[in-house]
């Protein structure tokens, strides 16, 4: 087990600890190298094979499958890696090997090899997949229980994020499409060991952050113990199950195999999406594969849970829908939107043609002007006690990120009258995506630790991102469709259903918000939320 919280840290920057600008960095560049290389990939893998700059002339629908694939298990991974973290390594250590992993990767890739190109894709899966749920869990590990400045440090951790991505998307994707695809690769690797040295040096304002659980002292542990499981609803004590001096005496994966249904789910993932991917459908295979094992998984946790604790986590499971849907939407961006603005945009500024890749960039670019005004707004709406629950930001930036595809709905009938499309639409969309991301994706990290008790916290941030993953296979899926479809079909139709998707969300709210049993409203008063913004802002 691992602890993200048992030691606060006291020393600040801006009103936060000076930890979370360490993570900040950090994960600045990881994002750096990530989008820098998604910026290219599908255009790499469909440009020509001849000339100066040759690609490896994939198909538009091949492109989007191996997309698809590495985009989904770059986030799946996130389950080992919060496992791992939990219970073997602690974040913190696994944050490390995740980097190391990372550089290995990017350096791999920019040799210009096949057996190099998925080589560096495989070792990148594999650090991301021990990296990203256990950073984000460090972080949210830098605020006491209560804590009013947990939303805006998971913001400014959120900007950080997109820095990265909006530099990455400009330089990157530059030098990929005009200089060279694989110098892109390299460039993007420079960025993460850029990222990896700042962890290191920034070691000593991570002291007692994302340490695994044994390493610490016990009486640290009894206390993190008691705070973690000692939950009161409606003035009875529910605890978890747990032995002398607070130390849980429950083995997870015993629980699965001691369990008849668990069991069964476990014994059958794997066969499972074996023949459903030999005989139907290998994304359908390794769909049905993962979610038996989530099952187990699940199904065995949920024995060590008090009520509250599993009320809390049903909610954190069913906001993954949320997640799925949101991101299987989103992530148009790097696929069919990507291509579309190579393909079907007049992309001729003042004399220049602008690379399709830089595009990549508007969405962090806005983030990092908006996310402010964003966190503002919400956080004046709490003031006035006006709903401002989690759950809602989510619903209404489905809502709001769907809408944007509109104006791609006007791009493809700009298309189809006249055999282009301006950039204004491409603008105009990625906008509107990015006032829905900031309402939905920065507000997800936060609710789910929040919600989840701390000794499950890395192995639930990595099932987000998992959800993550299966939101951009979803992506990739609904982009290779087009051929069939259409664009003008499929974006209409991803706006519709974000729409209903939201508004059927927002009618469950108070069903939702009561299973939560209160852990958002334990954030402080109205006055200290006031107190609170007001200081942010000045700083």
């Amino acid at each position: 087990m691992s602890n993200s919280s048992s030691s606060t840290p006291t020393k600040t920057f801006m009103g936060h600890p000076v930890g979370l600008f360490v993570l900040f960095f950090t994960e600045m560049w990881e994002r750096f190298s990530y989008y820098g290389m998604r910026a290219i990939l599908v255009l790499y893998l469909t440009h020509i094979t001849t000339g100066d700059n040759a690609g490896l002339g994939w198909t538009e629908s091949n492109a989007l499958e191996l997309y698809g694939w590495y985009t989904m298990l770059v986030y799946v991974m996130s389950i080992p890696g919060g496992i791992i973290a939990d219970r073997l390594l602690g974040q913190k250590r696994s944050v490390m090997i995740g980097g190391i992993l990372l550089c290995l990767g990017h350096g791999v890739l920019a040799i210009e090899q096949m057996w190099a190109f998925y080589s560096g894709l495989i070792l990148i899966i594999l650090g991301v997949g021990m990296l990203k749920p256990n950073i984000s869990t460090m972080v949210g590990g830098l605020y006491k229980k209560g804590d009013i400045r947990r939303d805006k440090g998971f913001t400014i951790f959120y900007i950080g994020i997109n820095l990265g991505a909006f530099l990455s998307s400009l330089i990157v994707g530059y030098v990929g499409e005009t200089i060279g695809w694989h110098y892109g690769f390299g460039l993007a690797g420079i960025g993460m060991v850029l990222g990896q040295i700042i962890y290191m040096l920034g070691q000593k304002h991570l002291v007692g952050i994302g340490d695994l659980m044994k390493d610490k002292d016990p009486e640290t542990e009894q206390s993190v113990q008691m705070t973690d499981s000692d939950l009161i609803d409606d003035g009875v004590k529910a605890s978890s199950p747990t032995g002398a001096g607070g130390k849980s005496e429950f083995n997870l994966f015993v629980q699965i195999f001691t369990t008849p249904w668990t069991l069964v789910c476990a014994v059958l993932a794997v066969p499972a999406a074996i023949v459903i991917g030999l005989f139907i459908n290998s994304s359908l295979g390794f769909f049905s594969g993962v979610l038996l094992f989530l099952f187990a998984f699940f199904g065995a946790m949920f024995k060590d849970l008090n009520k509250i604790e599993r009320d809390r986590i049903s909610v954190v499971l069913l906001s993954f829908a949320i997640v799925v849907v949101f991101w299987g939407a989103f992530e148009q961006a790097g696929g069919l939107m990507n291509l579309y603005t190579k393909n079907k945009t007049d992309r001729m500024l003042m004399g220049m043609e602008i690379p399709a890749s830089v595009f990549q960039s508007l969405n962090a670019a806005f983030i990092i002007l908006l996310g402010s005004l964003v966190a503002a707004f919400w956080a004046k709406r709490k003031i006035k006690n006006k709903e401002s629950s989690s759950l809602f930001k989510m619903a209404i930036g489905t809502v709001i990120m769907g809408s944007g595809f509109l104006f791609m709905t006007g791009a493809a009938a700009e298309y189809e009258s006249s055999g282009s499309s301006a950039m204004y639409w491409l603008v105009l969309a990625y906008l509107f995506h990015t006032i829905g991301e900031l309402c939905t994706s920065p507000v997800s990290l936060s609710f789910i630790t929040k919600l989840t008790p701390l000794r499950y916290g890395s192995i639930m941030m990595g099932t987000y991102f998992a959800m993550t993953g299966f939101g951009n296979k979803l992506a990739a899926t609904i982009g290779e469709s087009a051929s069939q479809l259409g664009e003008y079909v499929i974006f209409t139709g991803i706006a519709v259903f974000c729409a209903v998707f939201g508004i059927l969300i927002i009618s469950l709210l108070k069903i939702l918000k009561r299973l939560t049993h209160g852990a958002e409203d334990n954030e402080g008063t109205i006055h200290e939320e006031a107190e609170g913004f007001e200081i942010a802002d000045v700083e």
